[in-house]
């Protein structure tokens, strides 16, 4: 088990099942801070080429790169008009000066927010065998001085990473649940998250009642019951592993009627991985890194006897009243 490994690794078996994606890609949502966003958008087309497209003052597009569509953004919906520069084809100068007006405002708040919202980078879908491409970019954000999570008390920046799912049925994302769950404790540790962050409600862990009861071997639930069960369970987007943009792809109409208020997820068939910091300062850390931690579910979702093993032996430590330390229990697993 090396995830300290400069390189993206693969995690191999999943590929391999029948009626699997051939060619899984993963997106990545890089947070960090920066005084203006045009050098970032610059530096991805540099690295990247395809065309630069400014759509406001605050977010840039780079369609046609090497490897698709990147958006370089203040992650904010507040400051990006819905339809920017709309006011310049009006008749109407009362219409005119009133979306003029729209427009300035949310440039004005995203001018304002800039020092605790931070920017992101949202890259296309990439091929996992392609992930190595994107190592330049961060050395690049270094180089211009964008600041990472570990920078200023209220940079709660995080990296999300969207990998494809394997397959859409019940029984794969149950094995990918289950194995997140087993070394959801392990992943916080290793990948060293900022206090802020912990304390934050943006990456907050399952309860326990709920990791309980998914993985006791009795939980056979099929496709329907396994949404049901999450959305009682964990209403909300800010979990650690956020299974809402997968299960609005796979029924909105659920996801929306238990969530009525939710207008921010985006259904994608991906895994949204929230927990990792984004720490450009760092010298130890990489975006390699983070991810080849969650090559570490993969495998494990992809080994179902060490997954049923694992699940017992979580079980039975849970309900001792001196549990022994079980992230410290997950090295030696996967170890073996």
């Amino acid at each position: 088990m090396d995830t300290d490994s400069p390189h993206f690794k693969t995690p191999g078996p999943a590929s391999r099942w029948p009626g699997a994606r051939l060619d899984r890609r993963a997106g990545f949502e890089i947070e960090f801070a920066a005084e203006d966003v045009r050098p970032v958008a610059s530096l991805v087309h540099r690295l990247f080429q395809g065309t630069l497209e400014k759509i406001n003052p605050h977010r840039y597009q780079i369609t046609g790169s090497t490897l698709g569509k990147f958006t370089v953004e203040l992650d904010t919906q507040y400051a990006h008009p819905d339809n920017p520069g709309a006011w310049k084809d009006m008749d109407d100068i009362e219409d005119m000066l009133e979306v003029a007006v729209k427009e300035y405002v949310h440039t004005l708040i995203g001018d304002l927010s800039k020092n605790v919202v931070p920017y992101e980078i949202v890259t296309p879908p990439i091929p996992f065998d392609r992930l190595d491409e994107l190592t330049p970019l961060i050395a690049g954000l270094q180089a211009l001085g964008a600041k990472g999570t570990d920078e200023s008390p209220v940079y709660a920046f995080g990296l999300h990473i969207n990998p494809e799912v394997p397959a859409e049925d019940c029984e794969t994302l149950l094995k990918y649940l289950r194995a997140y769950l087993l070394l959801s404790e392990w992943l916080r540790e290793e990948s060293r998250v900022d206090v802020l962050r912990r304390l934050s409600p943006y990456i907050d862990a399952f309860p326990m009642s709920y990791a309980m009861k998914v993985l006791h071997p009795s939980y056979q639930p099929d496709l329907s019951q396994l949404i049901d069960d999450y959305l009682l369970d964990n209403p909300t987007r800010n979990r650690e592993l956020d299974f809402l943009p997968l299960f609005t792809w796979l029924d909105a109409d659920r996801v929306k009627y238990s969530l009525p208020d939710d207008n921010l997820t985006s259904a994608r068939p991906t895994f949204h991985y929230r927990l990792p910091d984004c720490r450009l300062n760092d010298p130890g850390w990489s975006v390699a890194r983070e991810w080849n931690l969650w090559v570490e579910v993969e495998r494990l979702a992809n080994d179902p006897a060490k997954l049923d093993k694992m699940s017992r032996a979580y079980i039975k430590n849970s309900q001792k009243w001196f549990p022994r330390n079980w992230p410290a229990q997950v090295r030696k697993w996967l170890a073996q």
